[in-house]
């Protein structure tokens, strides 16, 4: 079982305290809380019983259900919270580079952190948190919920989350939508690698179900500034047999070329499908760039600066 702390540092923690993760959509939930709700005067309806755990509230305990059983249960509501907020964390093999740099860190290991560090922003402001990891379809899944014991079950399945096989963001996309049933927040922490269109086509799913979308865009330095200068072997990390060895100062101008071409055509795309696109490079502490998006994600009309 891993440790709380390996994925959620104190100081980080500290550092976000005074941060809210706000739903700018109208979105289905608990009408006194945070989010903006598009029902009036419905009900919190009893959903079910399930195993007390550490953490769970008290008052939540069925005391009946224990006179007859002599165990402790708690009862789940269909709305228990103001805000549903699904996580999606690709874990495609592209993800794992940088995990062998010394001192670095891979982008699936840094998209876990700030999964994680999302998590337990929306656990603390009474929303219920789920999480999705995913390569060329989706692998597991952790539906949302609220309370402090959920924490748990986002961190066991982060710990046990490894690099995979080759991805198709667009259809995975396509493949989740729909199993989202009432409109909430959606959060996906990926590098984006793939055919824009079909990536775009996916995000636009989420959008005409109302839902609000935010794409962290999980970048390795050596993908932005390309620093290599002696002849290199570039091996595919989603194609086991693919791979070359290269002068990388005569592909360098072409890869600036198509990398800039990459980054305005998905910014466009984003853009059009009302979709907060926030790149994030791994060599940046996350939980600055996290307080810096939250901050200004707060502040009513103000752009995200790319």
């Amino acid at each position: 079982m891993a440790k709380i702390t390996e994925f959620l540092d104190p100081k980080d923690l500290s550092r976000l305290a005074h941060h809210q993760v706000l739903a700018r959509r109208v979105v289905e939930g608990f009408c006194s809380g945070l989010h903006r709700s598009p029902h009036k005067g419905f009900s919190v309806e009893f959903k079910q019983h399930r195993a007390y755990t550490p953490g769970d509230e008290i008052r939540r305990i069925d005391w009946k259900v224990f006179a007859k059983t002599d165990r402790f249960y708690v009862r789940e509501y269909e709305e228990e919270t103001n805000l549903r907020c699904h996580l999606l964390l690709d874990a495609s093999g592209s993800m794992s580079y940088g995990g062998e740099d010394e001192n670095g860190i891979s982008k699936l290991a840094y998209g876990s952190r700030l999964a994680a560090c999302l998590a337990n922003l929306c656990l603390r402001q009474t929303d219920s948190v789920g999480l999705t990891t995913f390569d060329s379809a989706v692998r597991a899944v952790v539906p949302p919920r609220g309370g402090a014991s959920h924490t748990r079950q986002i961190i066991d399945l982060l710990s046990a989350t490894v690099a995979g096989d080759e991805t198709d963001l667009g259809k995975v996309f396509h493949e989740i939508a729909p199993q989202l049933k009432k409109r909430g927040m959606v959060v996906i922490i990926s590098d984006c690698f793939g055919d824009i269109p079909s990536i775009l086509k996916g995000l636009a799913h989420f959008n005409h179900a109302k839902h609000d979308v935010v794409v962290f865009q999980i970048w390795h330095p050596d993908e932005l500034e390309f620093p290599f200068r002696s002849w290199t072997r570039f091996d595919c990390l989603e194609n086991a047999g693919l791979r070359h060895t290269v002068d990388p100062v005569h592909l360098r101008e072409a890869y600036m070329q198509n990398l800039r071409e990459y980054r305005e055509e998905l910014l466009k795309g984003c853009h059009k499908h009302r979709v907060q696109l926030f790149p994030m490079t791994t060599n940046e502490p996350y939980a600055e760039g996290l307080a810096s998006f939250l901050a200004a994600r707060g502040k009513a009309g103000m752009p995200i600066h790319l």
